[in-house]
């Protein structure tokens, strides 16, 4: 079997049976909605239905077994005694059912989730080129118009973007944002025309052999109030001091602090209110959390954004993000579109 599951049996104390979809595909490469891997000493089955069955059999290193379409009934029919299971994919349903059938089962936190965190060398290519695709769609997105366009249309546009580059789907949907609407952090772009003067904040990333990338730039539509110039001068200053803090054995509330403190200091504290970044891989919300409440602590290899904000109701919202490698030394950035505040009609 693979050198990521002989990894994950090498923490184990009792058979693990994995379930959460992203998990099963970085351990056996099966992207399925309904299969199960049960790792044991000496021994992987993969569990799933005949929709998957060619592809599972077609997996190296493990015994394929067929299933139901209801997974969970065939693996309480089909195991017994003890066996840890990921709780926070495993509804209590699935769980009385794996109970009843004669499983002692024990719940497991993020022990599959450890090992996705530190990247080996394809997933960092992967990223690297997802990372690239979306940079060189903000250049070309930059060289359009913005002004008298909605922000749906400019969303759909950077998607476009991002697949004719070679994007193969997108890691989420594209946030664009203007004026007020780009101080809320989460928002769904609307029918909300572009205007001179005005902020406008473009989330967005792509997905190449699974990995995703995350970026986030802002732009201005011509001149600014002074105290959104003054966030986004604050903003950028911050966002450079947590990259320089991204090292390995870094804290995650270290981390966090780096780059927090300077806009705490600059009396923009209020206004940040999200942690300043999260591990990227599989999917674009995974461990490590760089945040005031975060266990975690960096390793080489891991990948994380770095993006602090400034919200500021009523007026606009800036947010700067990179998506980067944590290195022994400076940091390995991926996205390298500019950072300098540049006006776009």
């Amino acid at each position: 079997m693979n050198d990521r599951v002989e990894r994950l049996r090498a923490k184990l104390e009792e058979p693990l049976l994995v379930s959460d979809p992203v998990n099963v595909r970085y351990l056996s490469g099966l992207d399925s909605s309904n299969a199960a891997l049960l790792v044991e000493p000496g021994r992987v089955r993969l569990f799933t239905d005949f929709r998957y069955a060619a592809s599972a059999r077609a997996v190296e290193g493990v015994e394929f077994v067929e299933t139901k379409r209801d997974l969970f009934q065939s693996l309480a029919d089909a195991l017994t005694g003890r066996i840890d299971f990921e709780a926070t994919s495993v509804t209590y349903e699935r769980y009385a059912r794996l109970h009843a059938g004669g499983i002692d089962p024990v719940p497991t936190y993020g022990v599959v989730e450890e090992l996705r965190a530190v990247k080996d060398d394809g997933e960092l290519e992967a990223l690297r080129r997802a990372s690239e695709i979306t940079s060189e769609a903000f250049e070309q997105f930059a060289e359009g118009r913005f002004i008298g366009r909605t922000e749906r249309e400019l969303a759909w546009r950077m998607e476009q973007l991002q697949r004719e580059i070679g994007g193969e789907a997108m890691s989420f949907s594209a946030v664009v944002a203007v004026g007020a609407n780009s101080a809320r952090p989460h928002t769904t772009p609307g029918d909300r025309e572009v205007k001179a003067g005005e902020i406008l904040l473009v989330d967005t990333g792509c997905v190449v052999d699974g990995y995703c990338s995350d970026c986030t730039r802002t732009f201005a539509t011509g001149p600014l109030p002074e105290e959104l110039v003054r966030a986004y001068e604050v903003c950028l200053d911050a966002q450079l001091q947590g990259l320089e803090a991204v090292r390995p054995g870094a804290s995650g509330p270290g981390v966090d602090a780096a780059a927090r403190d300077k806009i705490e200091a600059a009396g923009f504290g209020d206004a940040f209110g999200h942690g300043l970044g999260h591990g990227v891989g599989l999917l674009v919300h995974e461990s490590p959390r760089l945040a005031r409440e975060s266990r975690d602590t960096l390793e080489e290899r891991m990948v994380v954004t770095v993006e602090p904000g400034i919200y500021l109701s009523g007026l606009g919202g800036i947010r700067i993000e990179d998506l980067v490698v944590v290195r022994d030394g400076e940091p390995e950035v991926l996205t390298t579109f500019t950072k300098d505040l540049i006006s776009v009609d």
